[in-house]
């Protein structure tokens, strides 16, 4: 047996770099996904989803008395202050606030609850925590819980939504 004199240490030689680069690569991959796992709040699942289940039914009697109350609502905003049309087509009395919900359909971190205050005539304003933008699904109900109008708005795209309560079945 005759020995190369020509041979290279390992660490000078290709091979075994290509061969820890897929290794290596997955490692840092799993760090990073960790890493994000950590970071970010996911805010998906609540601890008492069978109670809410349970509750749809009075949630739902609220949207059918906006229809009922022929409710509409303008939503306009101008970067973290926000302004409210309230308009009806039955009698109706305006209360003197109403509670503004945005829910980020992601990510419950960044959902929002703003109190508008009445103006007169049907307008309500209030701000905002921080200026929004993306998709969002929207919640307009009254103090009492007794209506509620939802909707969903395009933050970026639009900075007006009409919202009309959904006719009852």
């Amino acid at each position: 047996m005759t020995l190369r004199g020509d041979s290279n240490p390992w660490y000078k030689e290709r091979w075994p770099w290509i061969l820890m680069a897929g290794p290596a690569i997955v490692i840092v991959a799993g760090i990073a996904t960790l890493w994000l796992a950590v970071a970010s709040n996911d805010g998906l699942v609540t601890d008492d989803y069978y109670k809410q289940g349970l509750a749809i039914n009075q949630r739902l009697q609220r949207d059918h008395h906006a229809a009922d109350l022929g409710l509409s609502a303008d939503l306009m905003r101008s970067g973290v202050m926000v302004r409210l049309l309230l308009a009806s087509e039955a009698q109706f009395n305006a209360p003197e606030k109403v509670t503004l919900k945005m829910m980020h359909p992601t990510r419950a971190g960044f959902d929002q609850v703003v109190e508008l205050v009445s103006e007169g005539g049907g307008f309500y304003s209030g701000q905002l925590k921080e200026d929004v933008g993306g998709r969002w699904n929207i919640s307009i109900e009254d103090a009492d819980g007794s209506w509620r109008l939802q909707g969903e708005w395009r933050a970026g795209d639009e900075n007006h939504l009409k919202v009309t309560a959904r006719p009852s079945k």
